[in-house]
C-alpha cells in the first residue's frame, strides 16, 4: 500500500462559479495533455498517486486542506471532458452523493455510446466491490459518500472515494487501480489517505486472512450458531471483551438474523462472494469477525489502513488569493501547448518537458 496524504477537513465545499468554471477548462487540458504524452492509461495511474490527485486539485485553485478538493477536483474534470471521452479514450463515472449511485448506468452508456469492448459487467463490478469493502469490510467512522469512478476501452480502471465523519470533522480519501490489485479483498489500495484512528476493523488486511476464511466458514454454518454466540457476546462483561469504539457497537443478533439466512442459502465460496451479496453491510462483516474471534480464537486485524503546492493559489485565499490572469494564462498556454501537439507541432509541449526536467534537478539540490 502506497502512504497517503494529509488529513482532509470538511468544509470549504463551496467554490465561486468563476473559479469552478477555470478548474473545469484547467483541469481538462491537463488530463488531455496527459494522454496526449503518456496516453490513457497514464491517467488511471496518476487518479490513483494520492500525492498527484492532491497536487492537481491544488494547481487548480482548490484548498489543500479541504475535504471539498476531491469533490470539486472530480467534478470539474468530469463536466470538462464530458465531450472528449471519446477521442482521450478515458471515462468518467459517479461522483458525490446521488451521483455516485449513477456509477453502473454510466459505465453501461458510454460503452454503448461509443461502442467500446463490452467490459460493463466486470466494470460494474469493480464500482461495486470496492465501494462495499470501503464502507463495509475496513470500518473505520467513515460514511462513503463520493465514489469516482475512471475507466478506458480496454476494461482498466480506477477509483477515488472519500468517505466522511461527521463526529470528529474529518474526510478520508481511497484509492484504487485495477493495475496492481490481486484482490479485492486483500490489501486492494493503492493508498488510503487520512488521519489514523484506533479500534479500526480491517477485514482486507493480509492479518485478517484467518478471519476471512472462518466468516465463510460460519456463513455456511446455521444461522443459529453465529446468532447463538452474539446473543454471548452480548452477555459477556466488557473487561472479558475486546474493547469497541463507541461508533461500532455489537450488532444486535435480530438485526442480522435475515441475512445470515440468506448466506446460508447462497452459500458463498470465499470472502469476496460473502462481501459481495446484497445485504452484508458492516453489521454482519463484525458480527462474523466477532463470533469468529470468539468461538475459533481467530482475531481479525484492527490494524488503520491509512498512512501518513500551490501554482494558482488557494480559493480561501491561502496562501495567497487566485489570480485570474495567471490563471487565464495557465490555461491558455496548455490548451494551445495541447492543440499545436496534435497539428505535429511539438515545440511548446517540449519546451514544458524541459521546464519540468529542469525544475526536477533543482530540487534535488
Amino acid at each position: 500500500m502506497r502512504t497517503g496524504i494529509a488529513n482532509l477537513p470538511l468544509h470549504g465545499h463551496h467554490c465561486p462559479r468563476w473559479l469552478f468554471d477555470r478548474m473545469v477548462r484547467l483541469s481538462a487540458v491537463i488530463i488531455e495533455a496527459v494522454v496526449e504524452e503518456f496516453g490513457p492509461q497514464e491517467v488511471l495511474r496518476r487518479m490513483a498517486d494520492p500525492f498527484w490527485f492532491q497536487a492537481l486539485g491544488c494547481v487548480v485553485g482548490f484548498d489543500w486542506h479541504s475535504s471539498g478538493l476531491t469533490t470539486v477536483l472530480c467534478g470539474a474534470m468530469k463536466q470538462g471532458l464530458m465531450d472528449r471521452q471519446q477521442n482521450l479514450g478515458v471515462f468518467f463515472a459517479g461522483g458525490k452523493a446521488m451521483t455516485s449511485r449513477k456509477t453502473p448506468l454510466e459505465i453501461a452508456r458510454y460503452t454503448e455510446k461509443y461502442a467500446l469492448p463490452d467490459h460493463v459487467q466486470e466494470l460494474q463490478y469493480a464500482s461495486r466491490l470496492s465501494a462495499k469493502v470501503d464502507s463495509a469490510a475496513i470500518q473505520d467512522g467513515y460514511q462513503i459518500y463520493h465514489h469516482f469512478f475512471v475507466f478506458t476501452g480496454n476494461g482498466n480502471w480506477a477509483v477515488v472515494q472519500q468517505g466522511m465523519n461527521g463526529e470528529r470533522g474529518w474526510a478520508r480519501r481511497y484509492h484504487w487501480i485495477s493495475d496492481s490489485l490481486n484482490s479485492f479483498v486483500e490489501e486492494p489500495h493503492q493508498a488510503v489517505c487520512g488521519r489514523q484512528a484506533d479500534n479500526v476493523l480491517n477485514m482486507v488486511a493480509k492479518n485478517s486472512s484467518k478471519a476471512r476464511d472462518v466468516t465463510v466458514y460460519l456463513a455456511g454454518e446455521q444461522p443459529e450458531k453465529v446468532i447463538s454466540g452474539l446473543r454471548k457476546i452480548a452477555d459477556l462483561p466488557g473487561d472479558k471483551l475486546l474493547q469497541l469504539p463507541g461508533a461500532h457497537p455489537v450488532p444486535q443478533a435480530g438485526r442480522i438474523e435475515k441475512t445470515l439466512r440468506r448466506l446460508y442459502d447462497l452459500a458463498p465460496q470465499n470472502y469476496e462472494q460473502l462481501i459481495g451479496t446484497e445485504g452484508v453491510g458492516p453489521a454482519t462483516v463484525r458480527a462474523f469477525a466477532l463470533v469468529g474471534e470468539v468461538i475459533y480464537g481467530v482475531k481479525a486485524s484492527y490494524r488503520d489502513p491509512a498512512r501518513y503546492s500551490f501554482a494558482h493559489g488557494g480559493k480561501d485565499g491561502h496562501p495567497y488569493p487566485v489570480d485570474k490572469k495567471v490563471y487565464d494564462s495557465s490555461i491558455m498556454m496548455l490548451e494551445t501547448a495541447v492543440r499545436r501537439a496534435r497539428a505535429g507541432d511539438r515545440d511548446k509541449v517540449e519546451a514544458l518537458r524541459r521546464l519540468a526536467a529542469l525544475q526536477k534537478g533543482f530540487f534535488k539540490k
